[in-house]
């Protein structure tokens, strides 16, 4: 449970010491449950239900083992699509303990080669811990305890400011565990709640990793427990109510949250964690990090309970009537965009943040800025552009782009209706308007004329705006399957039983883009 963009790592990934092709063999006897090839997530994957209750999942897999590849393929054939989503009976195999089921890859989401590996509970597919089931890892170093920040919950809570520009109070280790450095000494007033800023490591790898439980006692009580133990999935998004989501986005920093946020609906927690201090009193701190194999890391620290005068230019909390409300829809409306916050789209109250600047090259409309993407969504806002001057030929062209805080652009694609382009979005930033009308490029990039001998071929595939949303092949005028990797923009085919045959063939591949731009490139070849 790892903090992730937008998810807790749901398994453990092992390494492959940079390579490819590896076996991976079935951990114990069960029956193929699923099998989801897919360019994105996890690649291509296999889960194995086994007696007792249990799931096992193989993520980002290079290759199948042979039955279960010829399984797939004749789905995939059938289906006339690389993305399949398996179960019984199209897919109809049991694997012994350590029959080998596929080779080790770096597929879909993958940022290099490794194994994903997961234990799920079958009855609801929730992931647990596999180090609670028989995986073994070398892991005698305890959690790292780097920060402590502070967060005023309502308008009347303060806190007293961290040290020259840094973002919490930093810790050092003692002969008696973590302290916070000498001449720090955090005081608040009002209701306040705390964070930690905590990573693990495990023997032999500088890798970060997850921690599984921290407990928060103030005055010998506990206060707060935080259990990061069990994935469900339908709650996958709330880590970034968990996390400090600005400071992890923009610092890399895994600031775990000790309170809960008001709309943070996860299982993960023992108490709410608001504390009010008393003024005057200095209050017991102790905050426990454990990992996943019992190793444990101490912050002691006393916070004192400060008076309201002392307090009053202290940081708080920004309130008033110009707010985003987390429990109910929020509409901004201003010259040229409407943008909509369904109820629950927060974790907590924001303060309502929009500027307006020039178009950006290509742009129909001014850069419409509202808050940043380092607040994060939950749940989908709507973005309107007004676009009234849009020629009628161009109106299913128009697409909504996003831009971040570091100048990089996205498409969202978008609907004219009435004047105005709308969309949804899961982040904020700043949002114009362009047109796309260019198609994608197609270039083969080791198609020959004489493919005889060769296993099969690929075609570089490139879309500037609004993205590729759609490919595919025929040969002979039967459709044959490619497969897309986004890491590399390539799309392959690998001869197979229905794509195989000698002589002379004729080969045509299509690409289009989200706004339905088509390109389409024609090759024969002998084989």
């Amino acid at each position: 449970m790892e903090l992730r963009s937008d998810h807790f790592h749901s398994g453990v990934d092992l390494k492959t010491n940079g390579v490819e092709g590896l076996p991976v063999r079935a951990v114990a006897a069960g029956r193929v449950s699923r099998v989801k090839m897919s360019p994105w997530g996890y690649g291509i994957a296999v889960y194995i239900d086994h007696p007792g209750g249990l799931t096992s999942v193989y993520g980002h897999l290079q290759a199948l083992a042979p039955a279960l590849a010829s399984q797939v393929l004749e789905a995939q054939y059938k289906a006339q699509d690389y993305t399949v989503d398996l179960t019984p009976p199209d897919v109809n195999l049991q694997f012994a303990a350590g029959e080998v089921i596929g080779r080790s890859g770096n597929t879909g989401g993958s940022s290099g080669p490794h194994l994903h590996y997961e234990v799920r509970r079958t009855a609801d597919q929730h992931a647990v811990d596999p180090e609670s089931f028989g995986l073994e890892l070398a892991d005698s170093r305890a959690p790292i305890i780097r920060g402590l920040r502070l967060y005023a919950l309502d308008s009347t809570a303060r806190h007293s400011p961290y040290p020259g520009e840094a973002k919490g109070f930093a810790t050092e280790l003692g002969p008696d565990g973590y302290r916070l450095r000498s001449g720090s000494e955090p005081a608040a007033v009002g209701p306040i709640g705390l964070a930690v800023h905590t990573v693990d490591h495990y023997d032999g790898s500088s890798n970060v990793c997850g921690v599984r439980r921290i407990d928060l006692d103030v005055d010998g009580q506990q206060l707060f427990s935080v259990h990061l133990d069990e994935v469900d999935f339908a709650l996958q998004r709330y880590v970034n109510a968990h996390m400090d989501h600005a400071l992890f986005r923009d610092s890399d920093m895994h600031y775990h949250r000790c309170y809960r946020q008001p709309n943070d609906r996860s299982i993960l927690y023992e108490g709410d964690g608001t504390f009010v201090p008393t003024p005057g009193r200095r209050h017991a701190c102790t905050l426990k990090v454990l990992d996943a194999n019992g190793n444990s890391a101490v912050l002691r620290f006393t916070l004192r309970g400060a008076m309201a005068e002392e307090a009053r230019n202290w940081p708080g909390r920004a309130s008033g009537t110009n707010m985003f409300h987390w429990d109910r829809e929020n509409v901004l409306v201003q010259p040229g965009l409407r943008f909509t916050l369904p109820a629950n789209a927060l974790y907590d109250d924001e303060p309502i943040m929009y500027s307006r600047a020039d178009a950006p090259p290509k742009s129909l409309t001014p850069l419409h800025q509202v808050l940043s993407d380092l607040v994060p969504l939950h749940v989908q806002a709507e973005v309107a552009l007004e676009a009234t001057v849009l020629p009628t030929e161009l109106r299913t062209k128009a697409v909504v782009m996003r831009r971040d805080r570091k100048g990089r652009t996205s498409s969202l694609g978008g609907r004219w209706n009435d004047g105005w382009v709308t969309t949804r979005t899961k982040t904020f930033g700043g949002f114009f308007l362009r047109v796309d009308t260019i198609p994608p490029t197609l270039t083969a990039v080791d198609l020959r004329s004489d493919m005889r001998g060769r296993e099969g071929f690929r075609f570089k595939v490139q879309d500037d705006l609004s993205g590729v949303e759609k490919w595919s092949a025929t040969l002979d005028g039967k459709w044959i399957m490619l497969v897309y990797d986004p890491k590399t923009k390539t799309l392959t085919h690998q001869f197979d039983k229905f794509s195989e045959g000698p002589g002379k063939r004729a080969l045509v591949v299509e690409a289009t883009d989200e706004r339905g731009n088509r390109a389409q490139s024609t090759h024969t070849f002998q084989r």
